[in-house]
């Protein structure tokens, strides 16, 4: 496995503003950070991740640490989504996410997905966005219990009793939102979808109210 390669970022009030005090990457990780994204009277810092090979490549591991400090604002993104290439040789090519979700299953990833083929997580920290965090738990769980609400049958009330009741089916999207924090300033949203599509809706439709902050809308249609 080649060595790894290693990115650093640091966010900092200068003079009253947000300002990138602090920039390191090596090969194959490049930072760019744009000198104007949005208007000039916006706070944000933004940040965009790229591999000079234009995705991962067999050998490549890349990791990268940020720190934002107190009042900053920062949106470090990518210019498109991140491609995994296939190993060369005995080279890996790879990105990992260890969670310990549940010990002793026996069902494959394929199983657990089933139709899902798109999964994101969203977090949203800071008392900035204390509104937006109750805004999107409230329209996801208003999305998701019409969505997961058993659809109800028509006819007599025998009819009913002499049938199993009805399965709910899969809505082509899910989400959850679940605050976390001691002083419950962060949330994260979970999504999952069959299509890519639908996961960019999602994020365009609640992250909109981004815009105030970072100078551009997070998955605004080109």
């Amino acid at each position: 496995m080649a060595e790894a390669a290693t990115g650093a970022v640091r966010v900092e009030k200068v003079r009253g503003r947000s300002a990138l005090t602090r920039c390191f990457a090596r090969y194959p990780l490049k930072l760019i950070a744009p000198s104007k994204v949005g208007p000039a009277s916006c706070d944000a810092v933004w940040l965009y991740a790229l591999t000079y090979g234009g995705g991962i490549v067999s050998g490549d591991t890349i990791s990268c640490t940020a720190s934002v400090g107190d009042g900053c604002t920062a949106a470090i993104t990518t210019q498109a989504s991140t491609k995994v290439y296939k190993a060369v040789g005995s080279k890996c090519s790879e990105q990992l996410l260890e969670v310990l979700l549940e010990q002793g299953s026996n069902w494959s990833l394929a199983e657990q997905m089933q139709e899902y083929n798109v999964i994101a997580m969203v977090v949203l920290l800071g008392p900035k966005l204390k509104s937006m965090q109750e805004l999107m738990q409230a329209e996801v769980r208003k999305l998701m219990s019409g969505q997961l609400r058993p659809p109800t049958s028509g006819g007599s009330l025998y009819t009913m009793r002499s049938q199993p009741p009805p399965r709910p089916q899969r809505p082509p999207l899910i989400a959850s939102c679940s605050p976390f924090g001691r002083t419950g300033t962060g949330m994260v949203a979970r999504v999952a979808a069959v299509s890519t599509e639908l996961v960019y809706s999602f994020l365009r439709h609640h992250l909109a109210a981004l815009e105030p902050f970072l100078g551009a809308s997070p998955y605004a249609a080109s």
